[in-house]
């Protein structure tokens, strides 16, 4: 089954489609692999702005429960807040 999320890192929102099955840091690594976002270490955690939940980037949208329309939210290391 494949999901609909937005992945915000910054200012910067990419709406993807993947698999749910998929681990979450490994999107994030594809985004990387494109050239659409810094090179960078992933964070272990991000948080999900439809639950409001810290979700782990090493399990994958299905085991976090990320579903259609979600949004996951990073920040790279030179804007950590």
């Amino acid at each position: 089954m494949f999901v609909n999320v937005t992945i915000k890192i910054d200012e910067q929102s990419f709406d993807i489609k993947i698999n749910s099955q998929q681990k979450i840091k490994n999107a994030l690594a594809i985004l990387r692999q494109s050239g659409k976002v810094p090179q960078g270490e992933t964070p272990d955690y991000t948080r999900s702005m439809l639950t409001q939940s810290l979700v782990s980037t090493h399990k994958t949208f299905a085991e976090e429960g990320i579903f259609d329309g979600d949004k996951l939210v990073f920040h790279s290391q030179n804007n950590q807040t």
